[in-house]
């Protein structure tokens, strides 16, 4: 493996189309996005998370069917992935989340407890999450003890969180849309950096829109990995 492997933000498509709870979430979005905003909502993109560009990677990351909870194996704990904050603002939960998925650290991490981490971030409400788009961020078992093998770590910093212009758009048209669900798009931009052993190094731009549960008088919750939006 090269040095430069990494988990990334592509290989999202195909998941996104298929399976009952992703097709559920799917239509939740579509009632958000009612309207003028709906179309350029989910055709923008192509319904996958940004890739970084550039960069080849010696491995894409293995996506997991099904939308059940990681098993901890012989691992126990979630290692070094932050624990979600208590957060009412989608955006801040955004900015937050993105770090999240951004960062992670082979060298005190196992592969089990890096997706027990980002579990604890779902939402508990298993008829909007998509759990799937969510550990398609983490590399297979062979990549993942490889990076290991590495001492390979990165660490995230967010410039930006704001709601796409598509689903605001669609909030003003209709501001009753969001009241039952109560899950938000937010487009995060940003930095990632990351580091192995001997000095090895690099870093690259980010870019994910988030699907963010935040019912009022509740904390904020991840949902999905959400299609790409127009600016």
């Amino acid at each position: 493996m090269g040095k430069r492997s990494r988990p990334r933000g592509s290989g999202l498509t195909s998941h996104w189309s298929t399976g009952r709870r992703i097709a559920f979430l799917a239509a939740v979005l579509a009632v958000l996005l009612a309207g003028a905003g709906l179309a350029a909502y989910l055709s923008a993109g192509g319904g996958r998370g940004s890739a970084p560009s550039g960069k080849p990677s010696t491995s894409g990351p293995t996506a997991h069917p099904g939308t059940s909870a990681p098993t901890s194996g012989k691992a126990t704990g979630t290692g070094t992935v932050s624990p979600p904050p208590r957060l009412t603002d989608p955006l801040a939960y955004g900015r937050a989340a993105a770090v999240m998925l951004w960062s992670y650290d082979t060298r005190a991490t196992t592969r089990d407890q890096q997706l027990a981490g980002m579990h604890a971030w779902m939402t508990t409400e298993t008829k909007y999450t998509d759990w799937t788009s969510i550990q398609a961020q983490v590399p297979d078992p062979l990549l993942w003890s490889r990076m290991h093998d590495q001492a390979q770590y990165a660490t995230a910093t967010v410039t930006e969180a704001r709601f796409p212009s598509a689903f605001k758009q669609a909030l003003a048209e209709d501001p009753a849309a969001l009241t039952e669900a109560y899950i938000y798009a937010v487009t995060v931009t940003g930095k990632q950096s990351m580091a192995w052993k001997d000095g090895g190094g690099g870093a690259e731009d980010r870019s994910v829109t988030l699907a963010v549960q935040c019912r009022p008088s509740a904390d904020c919750a991840l949902v999905a990995i959400a299609p790409n939006t127009a600016p």
